[in-house]
């Protein structure tokens, strides 16, 4: 069985983990803590980033994007549509979330990392400014919740519970139609929300 090396609050990882529950793949979840820098990370990809899908094969995929692809291939596209418009929007969508993610996470390092009289308050205002016209143009039209959804849906649920974990009270103030949408994808997919960053 594939081994996912992941964290419980890191948002990539709890994309990928939705993305194999919903497309039915197995995988074995092994939480690690990246600052430990532990072997099986280093020598699953030597960025000691994750997540990391190590396959039967020993084989390792690294980055989250090519970790969705790889398990969009496995199951026969149950996590893009085959539709090349409606793909690309997925895409998109999982790209522009992601995006949201990176630039929280820097915010939290640049906090986490440094004593705070070296903080460089300019960084993290300009992080969030990205973050907030990305939420706003969300919020101005969130992405419809079909039956049958995608990666992209996956990866923006996974970006709005990181922001409600590490910004909690600051994200939501004026965008209720994006904290309706996470409630609703929460209703409408229980078995998913286990894999929450939390």
């Amino acid at each position: 069985m594939p081994r996912l090396l992941y964290a419980s609050t890191s948002p990539y990882s709890s994309k990928v983990r939705m993305a194999a529950a919903y497309a039915g793949i197995a995988i074995e979840a092994v939480p690690v803590k990246t600052e430990d820098k532990p072997a099986a990370l280093i020598e699953a990809n030597p960025l000691g980033k994750i997540p990391v899908l190590v396959l039967d094969d020993g084989r390792s995929i690294h980055d989250s994007r090519a970790i969705t692809q790889h398990l969009n291939r496995v199951s026969k596209n149950a996590l893009f549509p085959r539709n090349p418009d409606k793909r690309l929007e997925a895409e998109v969508l999982e790209a522009l979330a992601d995006g949201i993610c990176d630039c929280a996470l820097s915010m939290v390092y640049e906090r986490r990392t440094r004593p705070e009289e070296m903080v460089y308050q300019p960084w993290l205002d300009r992080q969030w400014a990205k973050i907030t016209a990305a939420l706003d143009l969300l919020n101005a039209n969130p992405p419809k919740l079909p039956k049958k959804i995608t990666a992209g849906h996956m990866a923006l649920r996974a970006c709005l519970g990181y922001l409600s974990l590490r910004f909690a009270g600051k994200w939501e103030k004026g965008r209720a139609r994006l904290t309706r949408w996470a409630a609703r994808f929460d209703e409408k997919f229980p078995e998913l929300k286990p894999a929450v960053p939390g």
